[in-house]
């Protein structure tokens, strides 16, 4: 059993994850701020799932799950350093797993300085306290957008990054390099994961598997982005779930081989990882299946590709595999369906 805290638990991929490591037996802080980024009644909704009652929730106090045992919540900011420091103080945690952030290429055309406050600020307040309190190993989000208009593919870890086109993608390049930054001076074992495309139940409401059920449901077209010339490595959340867990277990440890890329070190115990489903699947196609489990048709209003969005998506995942054993074998057509039958569940039954 380990003393986890992850942050972002009532997200997307923090719920699952929390979850998944309440099953097994850890003991976990979830932590959150619940902004307002898209519908706060989701999130308060995932946390009802472990058990963490809307009511009891308080800025800066813990609360404790009805449903595990060894889960509590506390709702916090990552950029109010003296609450994340009483915290770290009070509690002695293994393992951290950082994934808080502002999220969204498109919103960080429109509010810059979110992306500035939660993903800089906020991921430099987690290093300190990972550096003051002997946490064992830290965990963060990354995603693919780092790798811009790359278009070489499968994307590599191994490739350069050092183009992004976005400012959320910066921020989170950005992470990469404070984590080794940290894990060079610290010794402290960091892996950074780049998330392709999550999708699943309890999905934010931004992302395109939601906009499209949600709009075919109710009648109305639905965005179709680069006129539909859009590739996706489409990741089902069980599939990423897993992938942390594994790298949760294994700390990253000082790149002994001769030759090391960028996404390790010989002087830290850093490393970054490609996560997603090594299978990429044109959007066109990805839309006729959620049309095929919903039974309906989509109105389709084709659109050119907005500013910060690139066209493909490819992971290469070999370094995982090879590693850490990380199998992704969730279709899109199971993982649709499933999406599919919780949205149903949770919004009109």
């Amino acid at each position: 059993m380990k003393k986890i805290l992850v942050t972002g638990a009532a997200g997307f991929i923090g719920f699952h994850l929390a979850e998944a490591l309440l099953k097994r037996g850890d003991q976990v802080t979830g932590l959150d701020v619940i902004n307002n980024y898209y519908d706060v009644n989701l999130k308060y909704a995932r946390l009802e799932e472990t058990g963490i009652k809307k009511n009891n929730i308080k800025y800066n106090k813990i609360v404790n799950s009805e449903k595990y045992d060894q889960y509590s919540f506390i709702k916090l900011d990552l950029t109010d350093s003296k609450s994340i420091d009483d915290l770290f103080n009070n509690n002695k945690y293994d393992v951290v797993v950082n994934l808080s952030a502002q999220a969204g290429v498109r919103y960080s055309l429109e509010n810059p300085r979110a992306y500035i406050d939660s993903n800089i600020v906020g991921f430099l307040n987690i290093l300190e306290e990972c550096r003051h309190h002997g946490v064992k190993h830290l965990v963060y989000a990354s995603s693919s957008s780092v790798y811009g208009n790359n278009t070489k593919m499968p994307l590599s870890t191994s490739d350069n990054v050092d183009h992004p086109i976005s400012l959320y993608a910066a921020s989170k390049k950005s992470n990469e390099l404070m984590a080794h930054t940290y894990s060079h001076l610290f010794k402290i074992p960091t892996t950074g994961l780049r998330f392709f495309t999550v999708y699943g139940p309890w999905g934010r409401p931004d992302m395109a598997l939601f906009l499209f059920t949600k709009a075919i449901l109710e009648g109305k077209p639905i965005k179709v982005f680069n006129n539909g010339k859009m590739i996706r490595d489409f990741t089902y959340v069980d599939d990423i779930v897993q992938g942390i867990i594994n790298v949760i277990d294994n700390p990253s440890k000082v790149y002994k081989g001769d030759e090391p890329d960028a996404s390790r070190s010989k002087s830290a115990p850093y490393k970054v990882y490609n996560i997603g489903n090594s299978s990429p699947v044109n959007l066109m196609d990805y839309i006729s299946e959620i049309e095929h489990a919903l039974n309906m048709k989509a109105i389709k209003n084709f659109l050119p590709i907005q500013p910060g969005d690139v066209p493909k998506t490819f992971a290469d995942v070999s370094d995982l595999q090879n590693d850490l054993n990380y199998k992704p074998d969730t279709n899109i057509k199971v993982g649709i369906r499933n999406f599919v039958e919780w949205y149903k569940g949770y919004f009109i039954l």
